[in-house]
């Protein structure tokens, strides 16, 4: 939870009683899409009066903002291009598949989420930041592989990093959301790999 001026701490209690609200929200998110859900089915699936609701959360949108910047930071702490660890490739590798894993996770959210993106402009924004807090990350790892002369340094660092995280990023829409995780995974991921190291044009 942000904090907030003037909001006055959480007793533990209630502090549960927030989580287990949240954790329900998710659920019937999955279950009933956003539109289709409202602050009862939430409170009824929590087991928590319906009155309670609003101690912790100002409406539906604001329970679905806070489970969607959860999943994000889920989502965006697996960086296209890790700063630690092996070679260049192996690393894209391991976040490639770091990030298929947290995907699928969310796989169902995720379903929800492009649905919310497209006419909620507050949730717009916090998927914007997200994404481009990310996207810096990655960029920066790339300006670094430049400096030590493993990128071509008339690659745009910043937006090779945003080119190559939306390419996952849809890849995997399509393949676990669309799709429904059919057989062919690895080959999928094996592509992903291939496709960034030989884009970034670093050693396979």
């Amino acid at each position: 939870m942000r904090d907030e001026p003037g909001v006055q701490p959480l007793t533990e209690r209630g502090a549960r009683t927030r989580e287990r609200l949240l954790a329900a929200a998710r659920e019937v998110f999955e279950e009933r899409g956003f539109l289709e859900t409202r602050v009862a089915h939430i409170t009824r699936h929590a087991r928590v009066a319906y009155g309670s609701f609003y101690t912790y959360f100002p409406s539906k949108e604001a329970v679905f903002l806070e489970v969607a910047d959860r999943l994000f930071a889920d989502m965006t702490d697996h960086d296209l291009v890790p700063s630690a660890g092996p070679e260049p490739a192996a690393r894209v590798r391991r976040a490639n598949r770091a990030y298929y894993e947290a995907y699928r996770r969310n796989a169902k959210m995720m379903a929800i989420i492009e649905q919310v993106a497209t006419f909620n402009a507050e949730f717009q924004e916090l998927r914007r930041k997200h994404r481009a807090a990310s996207a810096e990350r990655s960029a920066k790892a790339i300006a670094r592989w430049q400096r030590e002369g493993l990128v071509p340094s008339d690659i745009d660092a910043e937006m090779a990093a945003r080119v190559l995280a939306s390419m996952v990023d849809r890849s995997l829409y399509l393949w676990l959301v669309q799709g429904n995780d059919p057989p062919g995974t690895e080959r999928l991921l094996e592509t992903l790999d291939t496709l960034t190291v030989r884009a970034l044009g670093l050693p396979s």
